[in-house]
């Protein structure tokens, strides 16, 4: 078994392998990660997102992975009403909301096609597992109090499915209603979306979590999702199906 936790994409990323694995195999999905973070950080003056966003970089010479980030959040837009948009106010482009669940999909896909079974990824707190623990038993993960990160107030057995988190307790607020970006979303602070996979779960989280409180109303509507809110005061709502992966 190993396990490593490295800074990356701005955030702390832990990937655990059960088992046996091919010699630096984690060392190459860390790498993967840094590849993901050199082409789409807005940080990065150089990044490919940046010299789109500068007009030095034109469409017919974007990247298959730009594309294929830039079709997902123009389908989750359409998907979700237009409460997810990747086009800040300035103008300019910020696939941060999407890039990260997308990123441990596939470095998750990359695990399993070394012959990796069991296995967990944890990029900021957004997480894809498969398998078994090292003891045998389900993965567990814990959703933190968004007033207190030393209290867990959920615990999830994944089953497999990609779990995602947004709120504002940790990075301020950072997630806008595209319908009314100069306010602040007060009415919730965290929303726990349980999707097929990560991706999933990270593109509706954020959809959602832009939405306020009637972002878990349209998680509700949603067949192959389940979410869990916590209001700003405290009160928690969550879909009907989310119980089924609640442990404790």
């Amino acid at each position: 078994m190993s396990r490593e936790t490295r800074i990356l994409m701005g955030m702390p990323i832990t990937v655990e392998i059960v088992g046996e694995a091919k010699a630096g195999l984690v060392d190459d999905v860390f790498a993967y990660f840094a590849a993901v973070d050199q082409r789409f950080s807005v940080f990065k003056p150089d990044s490919e997102i940046s010299r789109i966003n500068q007009n030095r970089l034109a469409e017919p010479d974007f990247s298959r992975e730009m594309r294929e980030v830039l079709a997902l959040a123009d389908r989750t837009k359409r998907e979700s009403r237009g409460y997810f948009d990747i086009r800040r106010a300035d103008g300019t482009l910020d696939p941060s909301g999407i890039v990260k669940g997308w990123a441990i999909r596939n470095a998750a896909s990359l695990i399993r096609a070394s012959g990796v079974d069991n296995f967990y990824v944890d990029a900021g707190g957004d997480i894809q597992s498969g398998g078994k623990t090292a003891d045998g038993k389900d993965w567990r993960i814990g959703i933190r109090s968004p007033f207190n990160e030393a209290e867990i107030i959920k615990v999830l057995v994944p089953k497999g499915r990609g779990i995602a988190t947004s709120g504002s307790y940790v990075r301020g607020h950072h997630i806008y209603d595209p319908y009314q970006p100069l306010m602040q979303i007060a009415d919730i602070v965290s929303l726990t979306v349980i999707a097929a996979d990560v991706l999933e779960a990270d593109r509706f989280a954020t959809a959602a979590f832009a939405m306020g409180k009637s972002g878990i109303h349209f998680l509700q509507q949603q067949p192959d999702l389940e979410g869990y809110v916590v209001s700003v005061n405290g009160v928690a709502t969550q879909t009907s199906g989310f119980g089924a992966f609640v442990t404790s």
